[in-house]
């Protein structure tokens, strides 16, 4: 772990909180904000950065020049979140531990802003899907004409059996397996969704309080706009995480994950084949299971990864170097090397 980024925290610990069988994608954290930034014609606002080059599939649109950061629902309610008063803070690894991209550290200021307590629940979930009728991805079938648009050129489509509604999910390896291979513990399973979160033959029975899974960003971003709400960026949803801390390592403090009693739902033992159990959960938690950081928000490590608004590219770091940046929402764009054609959040 390196000592402020909690970006980290995330990915070597959320894998694979599942145990045999047991679906893990991506869950999220809502934001909403009671201050909206003066801005100039020339700068996007969050949904325009967020929507751009997002392929027609995503079906996000840009609501004129209004700025997320404050929603345009009357019915809107913070019940449930905590307000995260602003401040300015050092986004980034600083020590050697973090990855490529996540260098340089540089200055972030944020405005205050509201941040959901807790991860959504299947309950929250199962009332956006029963008061708009939408459909996740996971439950659609693929479309091949968008699919190939993010694939090299002469790309031959796949036999049909594979372009059905289908997920990802977790299917850990009876013993050690290269780390560089995610294909050996990650299954495409049809069926499963975030109903189905471990396929066609798991369900949600007494799991009305478990952060909803096999959510991918676009469903993410419909169920917050359904709320009156939003995605945090990456710089408030690290922000949020650090609970008010300067340069601690973790959410609670500087205490190791593993030291005197659990402080998160993360795995123990050797990942991908064995998991001691040691927190007292195998598979997910359910939400608020474990104490809150200091501002009150739980989960910011663990249990489940969270979307951001953001776009990614490997080098946003380093194009801030140097800067004290105000309320960045990200690079305009997505870009990966690794798979060029695929824009990601």
């Amino acid at each position: 772990m390196n000592i402020v980024n909690f970006k980290k925290v995330f990915h070597l610990f959320t894998p694979a909180y599942s145990g045999k069988g047991t679906l893990l994608l991506l869950t999220l954290i809502i934001g909403l904000s009671c201050s909206q930034a003066n801005k100039s014609e020339n700068v996007k606002t969050a949904d325009e950065s967020c929507s751009d080059n997002l392929p027609s599939k995503y079906g996000v649109s840009v609501q004129g020049k209004q700025d997320s950061l404050l929603s345009s629902n009357p019915s809107r309610s913070v019940k449930g979140m905590k307000w995260i008063p602003g401040g300015t803070f050092l986004m980034g690894a600083v020590d050697k531990e973090g990855r490529a991209d996540e260098y340089p550290s540089h200055q972030v200021k944020l405005d205050g802003y509201w941040m959901d307590e807790r991860e959504v629940t299947n309950a929250q979930f199962a009332a956006f899907i029963k008061a708009t009728g939408y459909k996740t991805v996971a439950e659609r079938k693929p479309d091949w004409e968008e699919i190939k648009k993010q694939l090299p050129e002469g790309t031959p489509k796949p036999s049909d059996d594979l372009l059905v509604a289908a997920s990802l999910t977790f299917n850990p390896p009876s013993s050690p397996v290269s780390l560089h291979d995610a294909s050996q513990w990650w299954a495409w399973t049809p069926g499963a969704d975030w109903r189905h979160p471990e396929g066609p033959k798991s369900n949600l029975k007494g799991k009305d309080n478990y952060p909803v899974t096999q959510v991918c960003w676009e469903d993410a971003n419909a169920y917050a706009k359904w709320a009156g709400k939003r995605l945090p960026t990456e710089a408030e949803w690290e922000y949020a995480a650090r609970g008010g801390q300067k340069n601690a390592i973790y959410p609670w403090g500087n205490e190791q994950i593993e030291s005197r009693k659990p402080k998160a739902n993360t795995w123990q033992g050797s990942f991908p084949d064995t998991n001691t159990d040691w927190d007292g959960f195998h598979g997910l938690a359910p939400t608020g299971s474990f104490p809150a950081n200091g501002y009150g928000l739980f989960d910011m490590a663990g249990n489940v990864w969270e979307w951001v608004s953001d776009w990614y590219t490997n080098d946003y770091y380093d194009t801030q170097k140097g800067k004290t940046v105000t309320n960045p929402k990200g690079p305009d764009k997505s870009f990966d090397p690794d798979e060029p054609t695929v824009p990601k959040k």
